[in-house]
């Protein structure tokens, strides 16, 4: 059997700024959900998306402590065109998100921004450019 990706797991230091985030890029995760310490969503194409408290990971893995610095994570949401990722970065920026990349044109010809989620995860937004 070839194992297969089927769950992205996030920790997070406040389930509801974090579920938040995600809602505005549209993922649909359940309004009771903000208050839970484990949350999921399916995304397109079946993999999971699931949210889980850092009291959660320490009531498996006593030892485990939330990383200083750098990125937890790197998610990419795909856009339907280069104006999708203008407009879509500026409506996470002016919600209070932290812009890390201003959109920009890709040599690799994508448009492409990146803004930080609650707990300084890297997500980036990208179109083709053609």
């Amino acid at each position: 059997m070839t194992p297969r990706l089927d769950v992205i797991g996030l920790v997070v230091s406040d389930m509801a700024a974090s579920l938040a985030f995600y809602r505005r890029l549209g993922v649909e995760v359940p309004a009771d959900a903000d208050t839970a310490p484990h949350a999921e969503a399916v995304l397109p194409g079946g993999v999971r998306l699931l949210w889980d408290t850092e009291d959660v990971v320490r009531s498996f893995d006593p030892g485990w402590t939330a990383p200083r610095e750098g990125e937890r994570l790197s998610l990419a949401f795909s856009c339907d065109s280069p104006a999708d990722v203008d407009s879509i970065y500026a409506d996470l920026t002016g919600a209070g998100y932290r812009g890390h990349l201003k959109p920009w044109d890709a040599v690799w010809g994508q448009r492409y921004a990146t803004v930080l989620d609650p707990d300084g995860c890297s997500v980036s937004l990208y179109a083709s450019a053609a």
